[in-house]
């Protein structure tokens, strides 16, 4: 060091301590970071995520949100090619852990992945109105001309029957927290749905066998994406395994 002005010497010396406090996962290890997956529901894209995406980044995590096409391929082909491609976007983050926060037809693709697929990095998983049951509404709609144009292969395997896929479900081996929804907004849809429901399935629909933890909120199914109550149960669950309830 010799020969440089003291000024340099300083400077130099807190580079070097800067660079040794970093964190490994800037040179390129892995983050302590987790990683959320977002799945969203039949007929929807990304954009329908948006809000858990912008939260959930605010609390720290690494945020995968995918567009899939929902209305394309049946459950089998959606399933493999949707979580796959978040799992590897995982990987390319750097990160340890991966999250599932799902919606709809989100859950089922999830459910039958991991169903067949083991993977340790795989944490926890929140279902946003899963039709873990079927859907009562696909029972009574299906027949109609122009339900397989709007909803394609995979709205026609979610009803309740012997033929749907969830049907070929068993219960979830992994830690998953189910939001509900009692909101339902359209009086015949409400005549269909046994029960409570949030306007597209019912309350006792969304529950699997297997499952850590559920709760019904406030919120139609269409839009509990964007409920600030909902988003903040989402967190709670990530971090801790059990939604947020009052004390008794």
């Amino acid at each position: 060091m010799a020969g440089f002005p003291d000024k340099f010497k300083l400077l130099l010396l807190l580079l070097v301590s800067a660079c040794s406090l970093w964190p490994a996962a800037a040179v390129g290890g892995q983050s302590d970071r987790e990683c959320v997956v977002l799945l969203h529901g039949l007929a929807r894209t990304s954009a329908s995520m948006t809000e858990l995406e912008t939260k959930l980044e605010t609390a720290g995590y690494a945020i995968v949100n995918l567009s899939y096409p929902s209305r394309n391929f049946p459950v089998e082909e959606l399933a493999r090619s949707a979580v796959e491609e978040g799992l590897a976007a995982c990987d390319s983050l750097g990160t340890s852990r991966v999250n599932f926060v799902t919606h709809s037809l989100g859950s089922i693709l999830v459910r039958y992945y991991f169903g067949r697929n083991e993977d340790p990095r795989l944490h926890r998983v929140v279902m946003l109105g899963p039709p873990n049951q079927g859907s009562e509404l696909v029972d009574a709609l299906a027949e109609l001309p122009g339900f397989e144009l709007i909803n394609g292969p995979s709205g026609e395997q979610l009803g309740t029957g012997s033929q749907s896929i969830v049907q070929e479900l068993g219960p979830v081996n992994f830690d998953t927290g189910v939001i509900a929804g009692d909101q339902g907004i359209n009086p015949l849809f409400a005549f269909i749905i046994p029960g409570p429901d949030d306007g597209k399935v019912s309350v006792s629909s969304t529950r699997v066998e297997g499952m850590k933890d559920h709760i019904v909120l406030p919120v139609t199914h269409t839009f509990m994406m964007f409920n600030n109550e909902v988003v903040d149960q989402v967190i709670h669950f990530l971090k801790s395994g059990q939604f947020d309830r009052p004390d008794p």
